[in-house]
């Protein structure tokens, strides 16, 4: 449940609640630049400035007096998402960015950059997309570092890291060179000397979150921006919370294919409801994974294999769910939801990004798989 924040830095409105404050924005300030957002790739920055500034990007930081709830910062994600799954997403990357910061020990990097991440000061990236496929065997780790006095120089190749800019940052684990197995994590500037971004492919939907490719040239990385080294324990402790947070961007693409579902009815209905999956069966699913999510949130830290299989298990069911109801809305939609600047064709090409965004729906069949019954 969303509540209205309070901490500095912060926009105080009593009078507003979040979610109210975070709907507004949406209507006025994101709903207008939709199609500028999935045509021409325009990054939402001033509507992510705005709801940094609102605290939507704090509700699962220990900050202040802002409330310390995973499931708070899901629903907002998902406010958002109704109308616009790239900032949704964009929204996903600054709350894991500020997840990483807050769950680090290290103290200078926290009070240099967790409350401006927290209001949208700082916007920036996860980096996490290659690390996590590489700890499950899907793909080598692109990026080694060596120790030198005060940190470490890293050098290598990320394909793809979102929610970036000149002034942005992003979460990295690289490999020590002289100890294979010894993994360090930094919260990197894209301002770092030698470190260039490029943008080279161009999506069918997801254009608009700034994804580029981050080449690390030698980057020196002070001992300031070490998250965790090692990294062992310290992934253990984030990565439900990193894993649950995107249930906000499945959550909110099911809620607005549903309402694509229901305003079809007024002329449509006739015919409509012929079709095998109506809204009510979609609305009522989305209830029960929201409850589900939400009790899984109040226990991120949990270290057993039973919950971790579980926020898995929801984090599959949430994908699936997003593509079947993005898929139905087309089907209701009919032939107005199949032209170009159609609501419903674009809700679904961006749909098939949650079931492929790190981890994607085979990587979790892969890890359900190999994890014990």
């Amino acid at each position: 449940m969303t509540a209205a924040l309070s901490m500095p830095g912060i926009a105080d409105a009593p009078s507003l609640s979040l979610a109210d404050a975070v709907r507004s924005i949406t209507r006025t300030d994101l709903t207008p630049m939709i199609g500028e957002i999935d045509r021409d790739g325009v990054y939402p920055e001033a509507v992510m400035r705005k709801l940094g500034a609102t605290g939507a990007f704090a509700q699962h930081l220990p900050l202040g007096n802002a409330a310390f709830s995973l499931d708070a910062a899901i629903d907002v994600m998902g406010i958002v998402g109704e109308a616009c799954l790239s900032t949704a997403f964009c929204m996903w990357c600054q709350d894991a960015l500020g997840w990483y910061i807050s769950n680090s020990s290290n103290e200078k990097l926290k009070a240099g950059t967790l409350a401006a991440a927290a209001s949208g000061q700082i916007l920036g990236g996860t980096g996490l997309s290659n690390p996590m496929k590489h700890f499950y065997g899907i793909e080598p780790l692109r990026l080694r570092g060596r120790r030198v006095d005060g940190g470490y120089v890293v050098k290598g190749v990320l394909p793809w890291v979102s929610n970036l800019g000149p002034d942005h940052h992003f979460g990295a684990v690289f490999e020590r060179e002289d100890k294979p197995g010894h993994f360090v994590m930094a919260i990197v500037p894209c301002a770092s000397e030698g470190l260039t971004l490029s943008q080279n492919t161009q999506f069918v939907a997801l254009d608009g979150t700034r994804t580029y490719a981050v080449q690390m040239r030698d980057v020196f990385l002070s001992e300031d921006v070490i998250v965790a080294d090692p990294i062992d324990e310290y992934l253990k402790k984030i990565r439900a919370g990193f894993v649950l947070l995107q249930a906000g961007m499945a959550f909110g693409l099911i809620e607005g294919a549903i309402q694509l579902m229901e305003q079809a009815r007024t002329s449509l209905h006739h015919v409509n409801k012929y079709l095998p999956e109506q809204p009510e069966q979609f609305r009522e699913q989305l209830a029960g994974m929201k409850e589900l999510v939400s009790k899984l949130c109040e226990t991120p830290y949990d270290p057993s294999p039973s919950y971790w299989r579980q926020v898995i298990e929801a984090r599959l069911v949430a994908g699936d769910a997003t593509v079947a109801a993005a898929h139905a809305a087309m089907l209701h939609q009919g032939a107005r939801g199949y032209v170009s600047n159609g609501a419903a064709q674009r809700r679904l090409r961006e749909a098939y990004f949650v079931a492929i965004v790190t981890p994607a729906t085979k990587q979790l069949r892969k890890m359900l798989a190999e994890m014990p019954a």
